[in-house]
């Protein structure tokens, strides 16, 4: 039975495309009205391209650059993902029958790398970086903007809204309140690197109760539940208001 505090997919996984292709994250055609906005909201600069790592600009900061988090289980920090140096371990992790059951990647790494670059080649609104604790990859997260995600549609969202995905690696990582520990130092990380964000959002398969519990021990509160194309999901929210008080 898995722990009731953290899981393989700590967070949410994105799901397939229903028609097969990378899931429509960065597909997602905005209309005019919020591109205006952004133009109006977000400053003009342009896109760069970490040579490490994925491509990033003004949409998303960049998490990579944003330091190591001490926590009571080590430093932490966020790293880019590098497909030649990665893509065997996070393809391996993807393989794990408890991962796949909620991300549904198995499968050879070509399936893993088509997930990686539909998001190191997008526009910037998905950053996937690797964790790592005193010095060792462990984990597999997805930090990206909720509000211009297909999310957006099945809540409401807020500009700069910005989501989670997580995945920990290592069946011995994931226990003893390590995956609680994490969401906390990440989305700590997001208020402190990006303060136009608001909220900090999650959105784990209602399946996934170790899921769930693991984020309401680190200072998210449910919201709602939402149908989404692959999964019934949990609407998880930490408020930034309300961050030193849950």
């Amino acid at each position: 039975m898995p722990p009731t505090d953290a899981s393989t997919d700590t967070g949410t996984s994105p799901g397939p495309h229903p028609d097969g292709g990378p899931e429509d994250t960065l597909d997602l055609r905005l209309p005019e009205e919020l591109l205006a906005l952004m133009r109006d909201t977000e400053p003009a600069t342009a896109p760069q391209t970490d040579q490490q790592g994925p491509r990033t600009d003004d949409l998303l900061d960049i998490p990579s650059a944003w330091g190591p988090a001490t926590t009571s289980a080590g430093v932490f920090r966020l790293a880019p993902v590098r497909l030649d140096r990665d893509l065997a371990l996070i393809s391996r992790w993807m393989n794990d029958p408890a991962v796949a059951a909620f991300w549904e990647l198995p499968g050879p790494e070509s399936v893993t790398a088509a997930h990686l670059r539909s998001q190191l080649d997008g526009d910037g609104r998905s950053a996937p970086c690797m964790g790592v604790l005193d010095g060792t990859p462990m984990s597999y997260w997805e930090i990206y903007r909720a509000d211009l995600d297909p999310l957006a549609r099945h809540y409401p969202a807020r500009p700069h809204d910005t989501g989670l995905h997580l995945l920990i690696g290592g069946v011995a990582d994931r226990a003893h309140g390590l995956g609680t520990t994490l969401l906390r130092a990440v989305s700590d990380l997001v208020l402190d690197h990006r303060p136009r964000c608001a909220r900090v959002i999650a959105e784990p398969d209602l399946r996934n109760t170790p899921s769930v519990a693991a984020f309401l021990s680190a200072g998210f509160r449910f919201s709602a539940e939402v149908d989404l194309p692959d999964k019934r999901a949990a609407l998880m929210i930490r408020d930034r208001a309300f961050r030193h008080l849950m």
